[in-house]
This record gives C-alpha cells, sequence and structure tokens, in this order.
C-alpha cells in the first residue's frame, strides 16, 4: 500500500516522464501487432505481414506526439490522427497506428466538458472509420474497420467518465473543505462570543462589588473616630461585599476550567430570584432603592432571567457611583405581553457632572448592557430624564433567540 501511495505521487509530480512511458509501451504494442493478422481464422496469425518502413516511421511518431498529450491534447489528437489517416490510405498491410488516435481521443475527453467530447468523438469515430471502410482491399464490414469504430467510441466515453468523476472528487473536495472552514468560523465565533460574554459578567460583578465596598470604606473611615460603631458595620458590610465579590469571580473564572474539572462552578447563575439580596447591598451602603416586581414570575429562561439581573445591578452601581449621595432609586420589572421590561431610573443631579460613565453615550457597563439585550433579541436604551436623573430601559423577549420560554 505505501509502495501505491508512493507511485500515485510520483505519478502526479512527473507527469512528462509517465507519459513517455506510456508512449513506449504504446510503440511496443504497435509494432508487435504490426507483425500479426489479428482476425485469422483461428485468432491471431504471427509472422503473416511485415510492416513496411513508412509505417513503422508513421508508428513512432504517433508515439513520440504522446508524450506532449497533457500539454496539448487538442495538437497532439489532430496529429495521431493525420498520421493514422495517412497510414489507412497508404499502409499495405495496415500498422495500428490508430492506437495513438485512441489514447489522444481519450486525453481530449478527460480534459474537456461533456458535449465537446461527444462532438469530437463523433467526429474521430466518423472520419477514421469512414476512411478506413472507403479505402484498402478489405470490404468496409470487415472486423478490422468495425474495430476502429469501437476503439474510438470507448476511449471517448472512457474519457468522459474520467473527466466526471475527477470532477466528483474535486466536488466532494472542495465541500469538505468549505465544512471545514466553516467549523473554524464557527468555532472562533464562538469563542468570541463566550469571551464578550465572561467580560462582561467580570465587569459587572467587579464594577457592583467595588462600588459598594469604595461606598463603605469611605464611610469608616469618615465616622472610624467619632462613631466607632458605625465605622464597624460599615467595615462589616466591605467584608460581605468583598466575599461575594470573590464568589462571583470565582464562578465567572470557573467556566474557563476544563469539563470535568471537580472544582467548576456548581451554584446556579444569578437571576432575579437574587433581586432582593441585591438591592439590600444597596441599601445598607446608602442608597435608597424601590422594587417594584410585577407578575413576572421566577421561570424565566435563565437568559432572560440573567440579563435582567445584570442590568438591574450595572444600572444601580452607576448610580451609586455618579449619581451622587442624595441619590434615589426606583427599579422596576413587569411583564408587558411577550416581553419583560426592566426600568431603573434614579434622581440625581444629572449625568456627567463627575466626568463618569453614566452618559448616552456610555461606558462599557452601558455597551455591555446594551450587547446583552442584543444577543437576546431586544432593545436597550439609556439616558438623561428630563428634570434631571437618569433613566436605563431594556425589553427582554420571554421567548430568546435560541427558542427557549419562559
Amino acid at each position: 500500500m505505501t509502495t501505491l501511495v508512493r507511485g500515485r505521487g510520483w505519478a502526479r509530480t512527473h507527469p512528462v516522464a509517465v507519459d513517455a512511458v506510456l508512449a513506449f509501451a504504446v510503440l511496443v504494442c504497435m509494432v508487435v501487432g504490426s507483425f500479426a493478422e489479428p482476425y485469422g481464422e483461428h485468432g491471431p496469425n504471427w509472422g503473416t505481414r511485415t510492416p513496411d518502413a513508412p509505417s513503422l516511421l508513421l508508428m513512432a511518431l504517433g508515439a513520440l506526439a504522446l508524450i506532449f498529450r497533457r500539454r496539448a491534447p487538442w495538437s497532439v489528437l489532430a496529429a495521431t490522427c493525420a498520421a493514422s489517416i495517412v497510414e489507412l490510405l497508404t499502409g499495405e498491410p495496415r500498422a495500428p497506428v490508430v492506437m495513438c488516435a485512441v489514447i489522444a481521443l481519450f486525453t481530449v475527453a478527460a480534459n474537456t466538458d461533456r458535449s465537446t467530447t461527444w462532438r469530437i468523438g463523433l467526429v474521430t469515430m466518423a472520419g477514421l472509420t469512414g476512411v478506413a471502410m472507403l479505402s484498402g482491399p478489405l470490404p468496409w464490414y470487415a472486423q478490422e474497420n468495425l474495430g476502429i469504430f469501437a476503439w474510438t467510441g470507448m476511449a471517448a466515453a472512457a474519457g468522459d467518465a474520467v473527466r466526471s468523476r475527477r470532477a466528483f472528487v474535486d466536488a466532494i473536495r472542495e465541500r469538505a473543505e468549505r465544512a471545514e472552514r466553516t467549523r473554524e468560523e464557527e468555532a472562533r465565533r464562538r469563542v468570541a462570543e463566550e469571551r464578550l460574554r465572561i467580560a462582561r459578567d467580570l465587569h459587572d460583578v467587579v464594577a457592583h462589588h467595588i462600588a459598594l465596598v469604595n461606598v463603605q470604606a469611605g464611610v469608616a473611615a469618615h465616622v472610624m473616630d467619632k462613631r466607632p460603631d458605625q465605622a464597624k458595620e460599615a467595615l462589616s458590610h466591605v467584608r460581605d461585599a468583598s466575599r461575594s465579590a470573590l464568589n462571583e469571580l470565582r464562578a465567572t473564572v470557573g467556566l474557563l476550567r476544563q469539563t470535568g474539572d471537580p472544582e467548576a462552578p456548581t451554584e446556579p447563575a444569578p437571576g432575579l430570584h437574587r433581586l432582593d439580596e441585591l438591592v439590600e447591598t444597596f441599601r445598607n451602603a446608602g442608597l435608597p432603592v424601590e422594587v417594584a416586581l410585577g407578575q413576572v414570575g421566577l421561570d424565566l429562561a435563565a437568559a432572560v432571567d440573567l440579563a435582567a439581573f445584570r442590568i438591574i445591578q450595572e444600572a444601580l452601581t452607576n448610580v451609586q457611583k455618579h449619581a451622587g449621595k442624595d441619590a434615589k432609586a426606583e427599579v422596576s420589572v413587569v411583564r408587558v405581553g411577550p416581553n419583560v421590561e426592566v426600568t431603573v431610573i434614579d434622581d440625581g443631579p444629572g449625568p456627567g457632572k463627575d466626568g463618569g460613565e453614566n452618559t448616552d453615550g456610555g461606558g462599557h457597563g452601558l455597551l455591555g448592557m446594551r450587547e446583552r439585550v442584543t444577543a437576546l433579541g431586544g432593545s436597550c436604551s439609556a439616558g438623561p430624564r428630563y428634570g434631571g436623573g437618569f433613566r436605563v430601559h431594556a425589553i427582554l423577549p420571554v421567548t430568546t433567540a435560541k427558542g427557549g420560554t419562559a
């Protein structure tokens, strides 16, 4: 098997050498066949005839032309047909020069389209067979004349079959390569989407908890000397927020572990069932938050539930960071037809006054919110409210883009 594969590889890289070997083999067959009467009474009769010098020259020229059959198939076909016609008209006895034309016709058929193959095949069959029937001492219905018709027809059919098989194999190879490229592109796209999702989760977790830690640490530093009890409470909130941040970071980064890792996270992703816990952390940090939770239920699709939670978390974090110390926030989650609408508003002094990201252009937080909602087929808007404050409004379809339903 290895030798066969190596032989095929050598044949592909040395086509001229292969054609030279083929031409020599055809020449040997023609010369040997010219010494025999192929249609004797009891089969071929050897030694009953001898080719003359012009026939030997035509056989040599026809075999020489076959060396260039891949480079110039049409020219080789024309040359071999001409040599065959000359031999049919002048040879006595006839030599099998037509073998060269048969090989050349096969080459042309294997390298052109089907309609051209049949047109040139019919012309070659009719021309050579007609000359053979109309010239020479044999009757037109002699087996030698009919043999020319049969061999040229089989050459055209075999060449067309080879061309069809080659085209079929090329099509299969092309489809396989295209499928491989598609799989690679799909894999890269999924990796990019997963990387973006993890980046959004990391941003939401870090921004929320670090903002709370910053606020509580500031409170503790401010009241440390005069009200140590309140400072101790603030530091307790700092510890709780830090612990929550570490737990969520561990769960998020754990997604990057290999499948089957025993340390992979097993706790469910956060959702609206943890909304009270989330709001309580902001209230402990000094941000008054009112919640209006409509009849949305807790059976939303996991992606919608997580997106709603992260949007509220990011919006309240922005209020905590940018709206000012006297600001208040309101959270509303309601079911409106096939959608869940999430709204977070505040009454702060206005966006952008502290150089924060709470502007319509947004930073990574607002950009991440929009990406989450867009990925689910919803819409998200964020901007200043008339009269002051800021508003974040997201519409999430209950039926996700992947077909999951609540």
